[in-house]
């Protein structure tokens, strides 16, 4: 079981007032409302649920895991690595920015040898750091990615309150499952098949009007 305190941290660390600046980011979702692809709570549920499955939060926990097992320098390939994989200028802005701005306050709390990296690796070096066990930071960064996408979903789609929380429930039920198996991928196995949220990342670039950075 994981104790309490340990659950307070990545409560704390994951929560919408931690300043990663993650409310400034829809991962493309923006584009994907513009162009009519998200219209409703069901169509809104569903691109956030593919996006979890198939597309880069799974990845990032597998880049999480490597940052967590790797010594320290190891973790500038891995945060190339993590670079590398970014399919659009703005989805690389919202990895790197996150990331450092996780690894600031994080140190200025509980201090350690945690420098400026993308945001995977970053919470997967903070958590070796502390100690953290590594499926439960899997599952709670899944679930923030999701929180934060439903919250973008209610702003821009619009939802209701409800219908929103409704649909996070839902998917919070996939985020155990997926940290899971993205725990047991190497470096190797990393892929994602997320193509239209990829190019609505890459479309969002041009978008006339928009309120967020990706």
């Amino acid at each position: 079981m994981t104790d309490a305190a340990t659950l307070l941290t990545l409560t704390q660390w994951f929560s919408p007032a931690y300043p990663v600046g993650a409310f400034a980011y829809s991962h493309g979702l923006e584009q994907a409302v513009a162009e009519e692809r998200v219209t409703d709570a069901a169509s809104a549920e569903g691109w956030i649920g593919e996006v979890l499955t198939l597309g880069s939060p799974r990845t990032d926990v597998t880049l999480l895991r490597a940052a967590h097992d790797a010594d320290a320098p190891a973790l500038k390939e891995i945060d190339a690595l993590a670079r590398a994989l970014a399919p659009s200028r703005e989805r690389l802005l919202e990895t790197v920015q996150q990331g450092q701005s996780f690894a600031q306050t994080t140190r200025a709390i509980w201090g350690g040898d945690l420098p400026d990296l993308t945001y995977p690796v970053a919470v997967g070096w903070a958590a070796r750091l502390m100690g953290l066990p590594l499926d439960t930071v899997a599952t709670l960064y899944l679930h923030a990615f999701a929180a934060n996408l439903t919250s973008a979903a209610i702003r821009i789609v619009p939802l209701g309150q409800t219908e929103g929380q409704a649909a996070l429930a839902r998917l919070s039920r996939l985020c155990p499952g997926i940290a899971a198996e993205a725990l047991q991928d190497t470096l190797d196995d990393i892929g994602s098949c997320a193509f239209l949220a990829d190019i609505a990342s890459m479309r969002h670039e041009t978008l006339y009007s928009r309120i967020f950075r990706s």
